[in-house]
């Protein structure tokens, strides 16, 4: 089969093949989707599709195991969710952690990264200096900023709600 034939042959037979794995399906845009895997398919053995003598059967029959097929992975997907217990609730974050994200996010971008890279994922001061490129002394200086602005913005927001304990009688 030529390019041109098979492309007539697509165009005559793919509504129709569509309609019919639609039926069988259930599911308009499942039943193009097998159909159009199908055609893929025939396409590689294009040259000697003619020689078959039901082309269009051919094409209906490797759509509707493929269909089947997804049928299935699908139920045994279905099967696996049902049978894992839902993960237990995750507690959200506690005001410590609310706190200091909040302050983290009022540092400048180079000093809250270099917080960020040294106290939280561990690096050295010279990894740190390699990830962001800068040198090493930069780094310090931007550290030692950064925890004296952290340290700042901590302690107002722990006098505020201290006071706001207080206001309440929850010393």
């Amino acid at each position: 089969m030529t390019e041109d034939e098979f492309d007539a042959f697509y165009t005559a037979t793919f509504p129709r093949l569509t309609g019919q794995l639609s039926a069988f399906t259930g599911d308009h845009g499942e039943a193009q989707d097998v159909v159009q895997e199908a055609f893929v398919r025939a396409w590689n053995r294009r040259k000697d599709f003619l020689a078959d003598e039901a082309p269009e059967a051919w094409i209906r029959t490797v759509a509707m195991r493929l269909a089947v097929s997804r049928w299935r992975r699908a139920r045994r997907w279905l099967e696996l969710v049902r049978r894992t217990p839902p993960p237990e609730s995750t507690p959200g974050p506690g005001p410590d952690r609310t706190a200091l994200v909040a302050a983290l996010r009022q540092l400048p971008k180079a000093q809250r990264m270099a917080i960020v890279l040294h106290h939280l994922c561990d690096l050295s001061v010279e990894q740190v200096a390699s990830e962001t490129g800068a040198p090493v002394g930069t780094v310090k200086a931007r550290l030692s900023r950064g925890r004296a602005a952290l340290a700042k913005h901590l302690a107002v927001d722990e006098a505020a709600g201290g006071a706001a304990r207080k206001e309440d009688g929850r010393v």
